[in-house]
């Protein structure tokens, strides 16, 4: 499977890379396909240096990595996504594109321990409504990209999962299991999704107040 990540050179998008680049190729996204390359170059290096065997990754701008990708997660600022998205509605199309972006309130200036709130209820239904014709699925929001770098360890870490469509779901949900220590779960439809997202700012707060490494989201009582 050709997995495309829209901002892969930021540290949640660049976490994921590293993960999925043992069994998928991967694409990294960037608005300047220099960057992407970079980025590209930087995980194939780190995966090397493990002596981890690792599918083709390459580096593209933002529009073609759309284009290539299968399932398509978008990494980016909240303030940049749908200025982004518009863009790519045609390379989107018909596809499973992950939404894992969080409306902090860095993008006014504000604090990371505080969101904004979108007016469609989240940033899933944001890109849903923009991206009308391809299947969104939330996921990811609550795993901390330190800890997705940290290849030498296991993410201790459940991902939420919300959406619309089914089998888009199930999908995202096997994706995420292929990184150790994670479970994928179900959470709802894609309208669940605002109350994913509002836990990202409480982990944040949990990590400074603590100087934890990546506090994370784990659900008790639930056997799979």
């Amino acid at each position: 499977m050709k997995i495309a990540i829209l901002g892969g050179t930021g540290d949640q998008g660049f976490g994921l890379a590293l993960r999925f680049a043992r069994n998928h190729d991967v694409i990294i996204g960037s608005r300047k396909k220099e960057k992407a390359e970079e980025a590209s170059d930087k995980v194939k290096e780190i995966l090397s240096s493990k002596g981890i065997d690792c599918k083709n990754i390459i580096g593209l701008d933002n529009k073609d990595a759309a284009k290539e990708g299968d399932v398509v997660i978008v990494s980016l600022p909240f303030e940049y996504t749908i200025p982004t998205l518009k863009e790519l509605k045609e390379e989107l199309k018909d596809k499973i594109v992950v939404s894992i972006g969080v409306p902090l309130a860095t993008a006014i200036g504000d604090k990371p321990v505080r969101v904004v709130h979108p007016p469609q209820g989240s940033v899933a239904e944001m890109v849903q409504e923009c991206l009308k014709d391809s299947k969104v699925v939330s996921a990811f929001h609550n795993v901390c990209s330190k800890v997705l770098e940290d290849i030498n360890n296991p993410v201790e870490c459940d991902i939420l999962i919300c959406g619309n469509d089914e089998e888009a779901k199930k999908i995202v949900a096997e994706l995420a299991e292929e990184i150790e220590g994670v479970r994928g779960i179900d959470c709802g439809k894609l309208e669940l999704s605002k109350y994913m997202e509002q836990i990202t700012p409480l982990l944040i707060q949990l990590n400074i107040k603590y100087k934890l490494k990546g506090a994370a989201i784990k659900i008790t009582g639930l056997e799979k």
